[in-house]
Order: structure tokens, then C-alpha cells, then sequence
């Protein structure tokens, strides 16, 4: 197989820069090559990781000619062709209609120099090695660094473009034309990013150096520190590093339950969280085995974060948009000539990506589970196919092919039910459908806005509930966000009360000042609540939702408002598509939609609507493109009134559901009982499960279940023996007392956190619950 790039003229090959085994970051004699020869000096180190960095952009190990790279690089080709043509440096700009003012100016113009960069570079482009385009690209470097960016210029606006958008894009630039940029020109762009990147930016792990921002910043500075030969750099960027590997217990960073939080109070796992893994991925892979090899050995935390962070939050190769933050907004940018949408789809295949490329550094079992679950994505996902997604370049496509053809089997999607208790998230995974659950509290925003970036995600945090069953994988794909309905995001209660863009302010501001969000699991099942309060709004309701075998059992209680508006819970809203036809069939306190599933509302009142709805992704981001195109909807709630008091919901979906199956859960009264549903307490039983959950909002009593505090409670009865699991969502950290009345034997287990008060004719249990929402967990045996 031929290397998929070419570099002009040739340096030393690549057998003798690779032979260098283990680098020296200073001084020292490096090994000789392999078979005896000339040595590899300790200079040549800083070629061997300009070349590693090159083959980790630009791939290695496959055919140029073959496809889907042919075709890719053509593509890269085509528009380096048209970048060429259409550059007009002048004062002020780059390409026509771009200027530097605003920045994002500057780093469109960067990127456009990147994709003629590789075209240069690359084979198979039509443009390989052309000594006029290397010309241009050059024209248009020397014109960046002397007008735009150089250290001279005081920065202005968004300091993302200065920080990290435009230098990442240019060392990658002088990175692959290194040979042909020369002393003056590296040591110009060095100098540059030494002014806006200053050492500083890295010595306090605070305000927008943290989390994934961090990581990009070490990755400007390393490459920096490669181009330039400086030692120090790297070895900054490699100890900048360190604060992000510890999990956090506030603000930005990995939690101990998987959550991920950037911007402070924004669920950010499937865009943020990406671009950590990525950054992550590319410096370890750069740095192993040199003297500046990342050794700090709670990088083991970002590890095991892939399997116990991000994929819980994948779904047949998307990622759910509750953890994509503003990024639901953007669709089809109109800087993107690639025209690709930025979807869940999207955003889940940059995190498959940047999984594989992790895996180069970890352990062969690791990466054997990794690359299983790689190939699970990859078969599954039909709405985005992964192995020719026009979001890739070469280099990605080859490491996903590799991996496609690797000997380990494609694993399927995981069971069971996660809490991201930390970002108020949480994911209900069955056979026959996956679900997720957004939520909101005063540690997590409600939404965030920014950039001119989703201005009216108001309700996402107002408890929306995702869910696909098979068949559904494009159901949040298909223009779904600039088409729905912002006041009627399935599953939320929301005050109807018009809001202005922006409400409650940008970057994650808007956050309710509520502290009981959250819930219980024992892995399988689940009972989750929120105390809910509308944003903009006197909107004040509990909700909770419980989370079973076939179907999620949703409870809303104390829905009390005075906005002088209706009031309304959205059941669900199920895009169609753009003219969709699927029969919603209404029972008796039921509705079934066919190829979607069905929902039951036992006291009735469930109201319905089709209708078409048109927009544009410019409607909703103000940097993406126009066109408009219409969505069918079909729309389900429950209309509380005009500032209703102390109103209540129940209802029941089941996903994927048969209407016969809808038909006979509907008409069966014993499967499940309700036990509380007020203000002070939501609790059911399915006898059926040997289930019974409650979520105590206050002390009290629900069923055989009495709480002395807030707390949430799972009950589940295997046989001659049952498990409590108990949590704490106010997060006081304050011992709580659960009473179980029932005869109890013996505690079989039961962690330190959790005293046995009493046994016999009722168990008492003294619970220590910590501040993180951690699910406690007890078993006995019963009498």
C-alpha cells in the first residue's frame, strides 16, 4: 500500500526518521537505525514528530487510487482549485467576502491555505506537487502573517480564533510545508503564535483553558514547539495537560459518572467531549516514546472514560443532541463547500473518529473492545454510512476501513440505563428502543446560546425526551431543529409564553434555580426526576420518569403558573419527514403512530396535530445557510390550562410499540399502579417487574416506602431476596433515613455508605449519600 501523500523535495527517508526508536527531547545520542548505518541525531527528533504528526493528519496505509480516498481526493483537489482561483489578497482579507474582521475571517482563510496545503501534498488530488499552487499557498501565509496575524495585532472578538482556531490550522500548514516555507516564515508563524498563545494561556487551569478547550491549546503549542525546535514548548504542552485528566466535581471536565461539562454549565459530551478525545488522541500519539511522552498516569481517567463516558451517549453512529449543546443549531454551514450537515450523525461520527484514533494508545484489550464497538457503529448507522461519510478526510477514512476490516467481531449496542447525574442526562437503553432524558438545574443550564449559535433552544432542559426505535435513526436528523416547534420539544412542560432570542443570556447562563434533579438505577431500571422551573417564566412543576422494561411511565405533578398563557406537556412530537404519512390511530386513553409506537394517557385529554412547518438552519444560527424546506409533524399534549394550580399529568410511551400491543397495555389495569403523584411524592409499582419507585420531593410516605429526606428510591424483588437503590438529588450530602415496610431477614450487602438501622418486620436504612448523586445500593434477604 502506498502512502497517501507526497512531499516535495524529499527530506531524509522515512525508514531513517522513524529508526530514531526512542526520541531525546535535549542532548544525547540516539540510537542507530535498524541494520546499522548513519545514526538518527537527537536534531532529527523534531523531524520524526513533524512526520508523525503529518501521518496522524493525512493518513498512512491505504491506496489513493482506490476508493472511497480517490474520490475524496479529488474532492480536496477540486476545492483547493477553486480556493486558488478565487484568492485575492487585498488589505483587510484573503478571499472576497471574508474579511478579518471579525476573526472567524481569519481562520476561514487559514483553513482554505490547509485544503491547498493538502491538495499540494496529497496524492491523487490532480494538484499534487504543482509548484504554482505551493506558490500561492505561500502568497497566501506571507499575507496572513503580515496583516493579520502576527504579534503586532491586539486581539478582537472571539478569542477561540486566535487562541485555537487559526494557529492549529496554520502549524498544521507549516508542519506539511516545511521544507519549502523556510527559517523566516516558520519563525514568523512561531512568533505569532507565541503572542497569542503565551505561556500564560496555560499556567491556570481556569476561565476558557480547561477541558477540551486545554487540550487544543497544548496541541497549538506542541506543534509549535516541534516547528520551531523549542523543547520548553513541548514540554509545556505536554505538563498543561495534567489538569484535565483528574474527574471534577464542578465546572468544566470529566465527572466520576461519566458526565462531561464545558462552558461551566453546559452538558457538552458529543461535541466538547470530542474534540478532548481527539486532541487527546493526536498529543499521545505524537509524544509516545519521545523524552516528552505523556506519563502522568491519570491520563488512565480519559482511557476509561470511552466506554464509560461516550458510548453510552452513541447511538447507531449519532450522538444525542442533549449533549451537543449550541452545535444543534449549525446544519449546513454556509462556509462548509463541502455542504455536509452538522447533525447528530455528524457530531457521532467526529466521536467514532476520534475513538479510533485514541485507540492508537491504548492496550490491546482495550482496543480490541473499542474497535468492536467501532464496527457496531459503523454496520448500524445507515442514515450517516461511516466507511464513505463525506465529513472525513483520507486520514480518518483509513483508520475507520482498518478498523471495518479488523478480525474482532461488531459489538451491539449496550443495555441497560446510565445516569449522568453531573449534567443532568440520562439514557434508557432496551431491546427494542434507546432514550434520552435532558434536564436542567442551577448547575446545569437550561441551553446555551452564543455565536449567533441557538437562539431559541429555550426548553431543552425543560425535561425533552429523545427516543429512536429501529427504523429511527434519522428522527432528529431530518431538519429537525429549524422545523419544530421550539415551544413543543417532546416531553417537556413549557409555559406558552413567547420568548424573545437569547432569553436568559448566552453561554450557559440561563440555568433554574432548583437543586432536586436527578434519580436512581440499578443499571436496568430507573426512576428520575426533575423539579422544574420555566425559564422566562412562573412556570413550576415535579416530573418524573420512570424508566422500565418496554415503556417509560411519565408523571408531572404541582404544574402551577401565573404567565396569564396556556400551560402545556408535550407527550411527543414526531418528525414525519417531508411529507410523511404514518397513520395515527386513537384508541380508548391511547394513540398508537405507525412505525414510531405508542403512548397511553389513562385519565385522557390527549391532544393531537398534524402539520406541515418550514425553516431554515439561518433561522436558528446566523452562520449557516438559507434554504428553507418543510417537515411534517406529528404533535401530542396535554393542554393544562391558562395558569393552571397545582395540575397533573400521566402518561405512558412505548417506543417502537405494536398498536396491538398499545391496544392491550392500555386496556390491562393490573399491570401498574400508581401510588403518589403530588408534590410532595411521584411513586408507582409494576408488580410484573417486582418494581416500585418513588421520588420524594419532601419527607413522606409512598406505598411500603417512607423517605425522612428528599430522596429518589428504586425497589426491585428477585425471588427470596430485593435491592434498594437510594440517592440523594438535593446533593446536601446530609444522612437520610429510607424505611422499606416489609419483613426482612438480612442485609446481604451493603456499601459503608449505607447503616442497617433495623431488620424484622420493616428494614431501616441510614443512607451517608455523599454531594454527587450517587446511587446507593443495598440487598436483602426477605422473610
Amino acid at each position: 500500500m502506498t502512502h497517501g501523500r507526497n512531499r516535495f523535495p524529499p527530506g531524509p527517508t522515512r525508514r531513517a526518521l522513524l529508526a530514531a526508536g526512542t526520541l531525546l527531547a535535549a542532548g544525547g545520542a540516539a540510537p542507530p537505525r535498524r541494520g546499522g548505518g548513519r545514526p538518527v541525531s537527537a536534531a532529527d527528533a523534531y523531524e520524526t514528530l513533524r512526520h508523525r504528526w503529518l501521518d496522524l493528519a493525512l493518513g498512512t496505509g491505504y491506496d489513493p487510487a482506490a476508493e472511497p480516498y480517490a474520490s475524496r481526493l479529488a474532492e480536496t483537489g477540486e476545492r483547493a482549485r477553486r480556493f486558488r482561483d478565487t484568492m485575492r489578497p487585498v488589505p483587510g482579507s484573503l478571499w472576497p467576502g471574508h474579511p478579518f474582521d471579525p476573526p472567524a475571517g481569519i481562520t476561514l482563510s487559514a483553513g482554505r491555505l490547509w485544503t491547498m496545503t493538502q491538495a499540494h501534498v496529497q496524492q491523487g488530488t490532480g494538484l499534487t506537487g504543482d509548484p504554482g499552487l505551493l506558490a500561492d499557498v505561500l502568497r497566501g501565509l506571507d499575507h496572513l502573517l503580515a496583516t493579520a496575524y502576527h504579534p503586532s495585532v491586539a486581539p478582537y472578538g472571539n478569542w477561540w480564533e486566535w487562541q485555537i482556531g487559526t494557529p492549529r490550522l496554520l502549524t498544521d500548514i507549516l508542519a506539511a510545508l516545511y521544507e519549502h516555507a523556510g527559517p523566516a516564515r516558520t519563525d514568523a508563524a512561531c512568533a505569532a503564535v507565541d503572542h497569542f498563545v503565551p505561556d500564560s494561556a496555560l499556567a491556570d487551569y481556569s476561565g476558557t483553558s480547561t477541558g477540551a478547550n486545554r487540550v487544543d491549546l497544548c496541541r497549538v503549542v506542541a506543534l509549535r514547539g516541534v516547528l520551531g525546535r523549542a523543547p520548553a514548548r513541548i514540554a509545556l504542552a505536554r505538563d498543561a495537560l495534567s489538569p484535565v485528566f483528574p474527574h471534577v466535581t464542578e465546572g468544566d471536565g470529566l465527572y466520576a459518572d461519566g458526565s462531561f461539562v464545558q462552558h461551566g454549565h453546559v452538558a457538552y459530551s458529543g461535541t466538547y467531549g470530542q474534540v478532548l478525545l481527539d486532541g487527546l488522541g493526536r498529543l499521545l500519539a505524537l509524544l509516545a516514546g519521545s523524552g516528552w511522552e505523556v506519563t502522568d498516569p491519570l491520563r488512565r481517567t480519559v482511557l476509561d472514560s470511552v466506554e464509560h463516558a461516550y458510548a453510552p451517549l452513541v447511538h447507531d453512529g449519532l450522538v444525542m443532541d442533549s449533549v451537543n449543546g449550541r452545535a444543534i443549531s449549525r446544519g449546513y454551514l454556509a462556509s462548509d463547500d463541502r455542504h455536509v450537515m452538522r447533525s447528530d450523525h455528524f457530531h457521532g461520527g467526529q466521536l467514532i473518529a476520534a475513538v479510533a484514533l485514541l485507540a492508537r494508545g491504548a492496550s490491546r484489550a482495550e482496543r480490541d473492545r473499542w474497535h468492536a464497538r467501532i464496527k457496531g457503529w459503523i454496520e448500524r448507522d445507515t442514515v450517516n454510512p461511516l466507511l464513505a461519510a463525506r465529513q472525513y478526510g483520507v486520514a480518518d477514512l483509513a483508520r475507520l476501513h482498518a478498523i471495518a476490516a479488523a478480525p474482532v467481531p461488531a459489538a451491539p449496542e449496550p443495555l441497560g440505563h446510565r445516569l449522568f447525574a453531573a449534567m443532568d442526562r440520562a439514557v434508557h437503553r432496551r431491546p427494542g428502543f434507546t432514550l434520552g432524558i435532558a434536564m436542567a438545574s442551577d448547575r446545569i443550564a437550561h441551553y446555551e446560546c452564543g455565536n449567533g449559535e441557538n437562539p431559541r433552544g429555550w426548553h431543552t432542559g425543560a425535561g425533552m425526551v429523545s427516543w429512536w426505535a429501529p427504523g429511527l435513526g434519522d428522527q432528529y436528523t431530518d431538519w429537525f431543529w429549524p422545523t419544530v416547534d421550539p415551544y413543543r420539544l417532546p416531553g417537556t412542560t413549557v409555559s406558552t409564553r413567547r420568548l424573545p432570542d437569547r432569553a436568559g443570556g448566552e453561554w450557559g447562563a440561563p440555568k433554574p434555580g432548583v437543586r432536586w434533579v436527578g434519580g436512581t438505577t440499578d443499571g436496568t431500571y430507573a426512576a428520575i426526576g426533575q423539579h422544574l422551573k420555566g425559564l422566562g417564566s412562573t412556570l413550576d412543576a415535579r416530573k418524573s420518569w420512570f424508566c422500565l422494561a418496554d415503556a417509560v411511565l411519565c408523571l408531572g405533578a404541582g404544574i402551577t403558573c401565573s404567565d396569564g398563557v396556556p400551560v402545556e406537556t408535550v407527550v411527543d412530537n414526531r418528525n414525519l419527514g417531508e411529507s410523511g404519512t404514518a397513520a395515527l390511530t386513537r384508541g380508548h386513553r391511547w394513540a398508537h403512530l405507525r412505525g414510531h409506537g405508542g403512548w397511553i394517557v389513562p385519565d385522557g385529554g390527549l391532544r393531537t396535530l398534524r402539520e406541515d412547518r418550514t425553516g431554515a438552519w439561518s433561522d436558528i444560527n446566523t452562520t449557516s445557510t438559507t434554504e428553507r424546506r418543510t417537515r411534517r409533524w406529528q404533535t401530542l399534549w396535554l393542554d393544562h390550562g391558562t395558569d393552571p394550580t397545582d395540575a397533573a399529568y400521566v402518561y405512558v410511551l412505548l417506543p417502537g410499540a405494536s398498536r396491538r400491543e398499545v391496544a392491550r397495555r392500555a386496556a390491562d389495569p393490573h399491570w401498574l399502579r400508581i401510588l403518589a403523584n403530588d408534590p410532595a411524592r411521584q411513586a408507582v409499582t409494576v408488580p410484573s417487574l417486582g418494581l416500585t419507585a418513588a421520588n420524594f420531593w419532601q419527607p413522606g410516605t409512598a406505598g411500603p416506602l417512607t423517605a425522612g429526606s428528599p430522596a429518589s428510591v428504586l425497589l426491585r424483588r428477585h425471588g427470596g431476596t430485593a435491592t434498594l437503590c437510594v440517592s440523594e438529588p438535593t446533593r446536601t450530602g446530609e444522612p437520610l433515613e429510607i424505611v422499606w415496610d416489609h419483613p426482612v431477614r438480612t442485609v446481604l450487602r451493603a456499601p459503608d455508605s449505607v447503616a442497617v438501622l433495623a431488620t424484622g418486620p420493616r428494614l431501616r436504612l441510614r443512607v451517608t449519600p455523599g454531594e454527587a448523586c450517587a446511587t446507593h445500593e443495598c440487598e436483602v434477604a426477605l422473610r
